[in-house]
């Protein structure tokens, strides 16, 4: 079987007949709060069986869905960032009540840049750092102490990323860790204007096959929330999402019938090899992001940053 990859759960979800909600060992729900323009879909994957269906470990994913946040509209920025505030409260929350965070008001939260900020589509986290407000170095009686890490990638410091958080971890004794990523999509449509939430944590680079240490509360020893937005997607997803119209236009003219034939009776997994096999000794593993990514990147920075203040310390966020 040939995965088209993706770091979205709520797209794994989609690769499945029916609305996937039937997949053994998973639960959906979806639901938009009134007069709002964001979807959420909230993915629980249950048991080992709903793991191992779906690919990713066992836990909860919350994808929020906003198309308007491509626009440079800064009411309905700030609205993204209250709900993804409310989220993140809600697991928060969760994780006070499992006794996997102390339940009280002055938890110290440790929050982690992921990727390469000289690399656009892969700066997302250290920009959103760069926004962060941090408090750890002030004595103000703030209920949430919060840090914040940059650690960089492989290629810069020769050490892994999970490495360099078991230091910090050990030294400065956080109660959790949010990780924020860019991610890989399946789908174009998704790029920019999807944000997933998880209590999962983190596999560095897994939706581009760049397999890394996992950011876990097995590896790390606390619980890591995971925030994360697609700005990359892979051309032959790209191609993939795009086939039918192809077929179509092939079956449409005599001297390429044939042809359109022999690719409607493929299934999708053989659509998708063949147009591995026939983009990837070309062009490599090739992945494509918008044109104005600097832009969305800058923008959903300081949508996340402001997002993680109305969390932990309301009174922080910009107005």
């Amino acid at each position: 079987m040939f995965e088209i990859r993706t770091d979205l759960a709520v797209e794994e979800k989609e690769s499945f007949p029916g609305r996937g909600g039937e997949v053994k060992g998973v639960s959906l729900r979806e639901w938009r709060k009134a007069f709002s323009k964001i979807k959420l879909t909230e993915v629980s994957i249950l048991d080992e069986q709903g793991s191992k269906a779906m690919g990713k470990p066992k836990g909860t994913y919350v994808t929020m869905e906003a198309k308007c946040l491509a626009k440079g509209d800064e009411d309905y920025h700030r609205e993204v960032a209250a709900e993804l505030a409310v989220q993140l409260k809600r697991m928060v929350k969760e994780l006070k009540k499992q006794k996997k965070v102390p339940d009280r008001k002055d938890i110290h939260v440790l929050a982690v840049g992921l990727g390469n900020p000289s690399v656009t589509p892969d700066s997302l986290g250290p920009k959103v750092i760069g926004n962060l407000q941090v408090n750890r170095n002030m004595d103000e009686g703030e209920d949430t102490v919060l840090s914040g890490i940059v650690p960089g990638v492989m290629a810069q410091t020769g050490m892994e990323t999970a490495e360099i958080l078991k230091g910090i971890i050990h030294e400065t004794r956080p109660d959790l860790v949010i990780a924020i990523d860019a991610l890989a999509a399946r789908s174009i449509r998704r790029l920019g204007t999807t944000i997933q939430l998880t209590d999962t944590g983190i596999h560095p680079g897994s939706g581009v096959g760049n397999h890394r240490h996992s950011l876990t509360v097995k590896s790390l020893g606390i619980p890591v929330l995971a925030v994360g937005v697609p700005t990359v997607v892979g051309a032959a997803a790209i191609v993939h999402d795009t086939i039918a119209s192809l077929i179509g236009t092939l079956a449409s003219h005599m001297e390429t019938r044939e042809m359109g034939g022999f690719l409607e009776h493929l299934d999708p997994d053989e659509q998708y090899q063949l147009i591995c096999e026939l983009l990837e000794p070309e062009f490599g593993t090739l992945y494509v992001t918008p044109p104005d990514i600097d832009q969305t990147v800058k923008r959903l920075s300081y949508t996340i940053s402001e997002g993680i203040h109305m969390a932990f310390y309301p009174h922080f966020a910009t107005s």
